[in-house]
């Protein structure tokens, strides 16, 4: 049995243009290939994110955006504020998991 992969394709500013779920042995290639959102942009303008299918899932389920770093190329999030009366740009930061394990090992 293959692995399921999640892909996150995106730009030098870190916005995230298209997402796939990888079933097998797709390579990045044969995506680019297959769909029109990817092989219409040069190859030299984006890159790709791949993380295991599953991971960061409660940072998803309670997020309201996430994107790229480009610097770090990792993936970080933006949390709804509970209090907020008005809405609000998103702030990106660190998944709160992540930021949890740290708290919790320090």
């Amino acid at each position: 049995m293959y692995p399921i992969k999640r892909r996150f394709y995106y730009d030098s500013n870190g916005h995230i243009f298209f997402e796939t779920n990888v079933y097998g042995e797709t390579t990045i290639e044969q995506e680019i290939a297959t769909f029109k959102p990817l092989s219409e942009r040069n190859r030299d303008t984006f890159d790709v994110l791949e993380l295991p299918y599953g991971a960061y899932a409660e940072d998803f389920a309670q997020c309201n955006g996430y994107r790229v770093n480009p610097e770090t190329q990792e993936l970080e999030f933006s949390y709804p504020d509970p209090n907020a009366t008005e809405p609000q740009e998103p702030v990106y930061q660190k998944p709160l998991t992540e930021q949890l394990k740290e708290t919790q090992q320090a």
